[in-house]
């Protein structure tokens, strides 16, 4: 029996996808997914999918907070903040059940808040968008549980505003190369999936 396509009903349904819940034929779940339809990370087509997909090309103009400048040496210096944010991040994208672009809000968002305490001024920046928002209060209170830790540990506040502002704006840097810039694209929460688990990190010794 030739079953339609769920999604354009036109092409011959050959494959199954658990996004629909129902049989799609190959080109819409390669055209749709994660355009259309919220694909489960463990679907096998989606897993092949992510090994074929090439890093996205970012122009000079496109890098965020371009005057916030990083090198190897802050992501060394900074390397077990950058882990406890990472996975924080991870958690709270987790818990939102939230897709890249919503993380992509949340961290610009915060680190606009952060530039503004740089220049002295306190502003927060906080997205409509209701995921990305909780997000980026997600993020804030990793933040202040982090100052907490370290202040504990070593008597005194040795966590700068300016470092954690180089962190996200890393985070962000890292979300637009892995990103695969579909509508519901989930590419750079499969990333931090992997290289940053959810679980949270010890608290990184921090010195003046």
């Amino acid at each position: 029996m030739n079953t339609p396509c769920k999604s354009c009903e036109k092409q011959r349904a050959r494959r199954y996808c658990p996004g629909l819940g129902a049989n799609i034929c190959p080109v819409c779940c390669g055209t749709e997914r994660e355009n259309t339809i919220d694909c489960p990370l463990d679907c096998e087509y989606l897993q092949e999918a992510r090994r074929h997909e090439k890093p996205q090309e970012v122009s000079a103009d496109a890098v965020p907070n371009p005057d916030v400048r990083l090198n190897e040496q802050f992501i060394r210096d900074h390397e077990d903040m950058i882990v406890w944010l990472a996975a924080a991040l991870n958690r709270a994208m987790e818990k939102e059940h939230a897709v890249d672009s919503d993380s992509r809000e949340a961290l610009e968002a915060l680190a606009r808040t952060y530039k503004t305490l740089e220049s002295g001024l306190i502003y927060e920046t906080r997205p409509q968008n209701p995921y990305a928002a909780a997000i980026q209060e997600s993020l804030k209170a990793s933040v202040e549980e982090l100052r907490k830790q370290v202040t504990e540990d070593s008597g005194m506040n040795t966590l700068r505003d300016a470092d954690v502002l180089g962190a996200l704006v890393f985070l962000q840097r890292l979300e637009l190369q892995h990103a695969n810039g579909r509508r519901r694209g989930r590419a750079f929460f499969d990333f931090l999936r992997t290289a940053f688990p959810a679980a949270a990190p010890a608290a990184p010794s921090l010195q003046p």
